[in-house]
């Protein structure tokens, strides 16, 4: 395996929401009853019109970027683009959005950063290019990137999402499952990428429990450990992965990577929609696990999931497993309470 990298990414001032259900629904009990979290905490949260997840933007990008988008989207598009009105969207703690308007009535949603950001974006544009291709999630459709000596973008279809419960979360789950039938012959992805800010390495392996060992969890510990959190019972817990999946071997699935509910909507007609991938091939556990997080997804869609593809019936017993990789990660980018909670985590599965 390649070597980690010696420094986590800094903290972020604005997390998710946190809320943890204690026994998320799903069909044949998708948690345990004998496993809960101990916090709940309320919030207040106000969506909007952003492929991003908090509300703490860059500065406003400079003209000079402005001109490489329009060349690239003249580029990619093969029809001349100007800038007629711009729109700041909300919603981004990592990147600043807006919705670019031009001349001849073409929308277009950007996220702009430093330039050293490029290659989060470059992952970003593969990854939804490869959801894409699927024909199953529908995903705002990746048109470019660009960069100036300063600064960088990535330039997206726009597409008007709103969150809503009322929404189509049936087809949301069934059209998910129809993703992970999609499959490699190795767990990874062909480079590495980012959960949120945080480097996520990718490395093939022929073995999921190898390589959720040594290029999820693995790295996650050493970082957390490195920022004052003991994790004392984690090396007890890598040691004890091979005895989780006794009797189940998942097959490489093409997952979302990040897929909690602030990455998923809906279009006005009620289809659904998902964005801001960490694409990679994993077990396809993972990703429903992440939707059990922070507020959770409802019940038609795990219902109609498992009615197009049932899950294995031991698969709530790593539930805990593939949310302590997020918690990891969270406590990584945003501090507490998320260390107190991947404690707990480590201590419950093992």
């Amino acid at each position: 395996m390649p070597p980690i990298p010696a420094h986590p990414p800094a903290p972020r001032q604005h997390p998710r929401p946190v809320i943890f259900s204690r026994r998320p629904y799903h069909p044949n009990s998708i948690l345990p009853h004998s496993y809960s979290y101990s916090y709940s905490y309320s919030y207040s949260y106000s969506y909007s019109y952003s492929y991003s997840y908090s509300s703490s933007p860059s500065p406003s990008p400079m003209p000079s970027l402005h001109s490489a988008i329009e060349s690239a989207v003249t580029e990619a598009t093969g029809v001349p683009f100007r800038i007629a009105a711009t729109s700041t969207l909300g919603g981004g703690c990592i990147h600043h959005a807006e919705c670019l308007t031009g001349a001849d009535g073409r929308r277009f949603f950007v996220k702009q950063n430093r330039r050293d950001q490029l290659p989060a974006f470059t992952a970003e544009s593969e990854a939804l290019a490869a959801i894409a291709a699927t024909r199953t999630l529908r995903v705002p459709l990746p048109v470019a990137t660009c960069s100036t000596p300063d600064r960088a973008a990535l330039i997206l279809e726009y597409l008007p999402i709103r969150r809503s419960r009322d929404g189509d979360w049936e087809a949301m789950g069934r059209r998910l499952a129809r993703l992970h039938r999609h499959t490699a012959d190795a767990f990874g992805w062909h480079r590495d990428n980012f959960i949120g800010a945080t480097p996520q390495i990718n490395t093939r392996h022929p073995d999921w429990v190898t390589f959720y060992a040594e290029c999820r969890l693995r790295p996650q510990i050493q970082w957390a450990r490195r920022k004052g959190l003991p994790l004392r019972h984690a090396d007890a817990l890598l040691d004890a992965l091979p005895s989780l999946f006794e009797g189940y071997s998942p097959a490489p699935s093409l997952l979302h990577g990040d897929l909690w509910a602030g990455n998923a909507a809906f279009l006005h007609d009620r289809s659904p929609v998902v964005f801001d991938p960490a694409a990679y091939y994993g077990d396809r556990e993972a990703d429903l696990a992440m939707t059990s997080l922070f507020g959770g997804f409802p019940p038609p869609f795990y219902q109609a999931y498992q009615a197009e593809w049932p899950l294995h019936p031991d698969h709530p017993r790593r539930l805990p497993l593939y949310h302590l990789y997020h918690l990891l990660n969270h406590f990584l980018l945003f501090g507490e309470p998320y260390g107190r909670q991947a404690e707990e985590g480590v201590r419950s599965i093992i």
